[in-house]
């Protein structure tokens, strides 16, 4: 698996790529399980009250979250675009601009635990 984290704001957020042959998670409204990539990461935007306070850039910002919205691939490159502009767009929903997101991907091995 990859995990495609963005930085930014002084917060990261993380994503994770399943790789063809890893076992993505199950649940409602989970991609076809034939996809041989499949993208999970959360979803959230800005809102004006209630959400969860979250400090970005210094600033207290009111964030609610939405359910992840998993997507299925046929190709890896297609795959890892998709989720740097997906992580890209959620830092943007709360006011960070893209030129101030860092992204990174790193390989995980599923079976290791820290």
């Amino acid at each position: 698996m990859l995990l495609i984290q963005g930085h930014g704001g002084g917060t990261t957020l993380t994503g994770t790529l399943y790789e063809r042959g890893e076992r993505a998670p199950s649940f409602k409204g989970a991609p076809d399980q034939d996809a041989p990539y499949v993208w999970i990461c959360d979803e959230f935007y800005a809102v004006e009250t209630g959400g969860s306070v979250q400090m970005i850039d210094g600033e207290e910002v009111r964030v609610a979250f939405e359910s992840p919205m998993p997507r299925g691939f046929d190709m890896k490159d297609q795959a890892i675009e998709a989720a740097k502009e997906h992580v890209r767009t959620q830092f943007a929903r709360i006011g960070v601009p893209e030129r101030n997101v860092e992204i990174e991907v790193r390989k995980e091995d599923p079976g290791c635990s820290e």
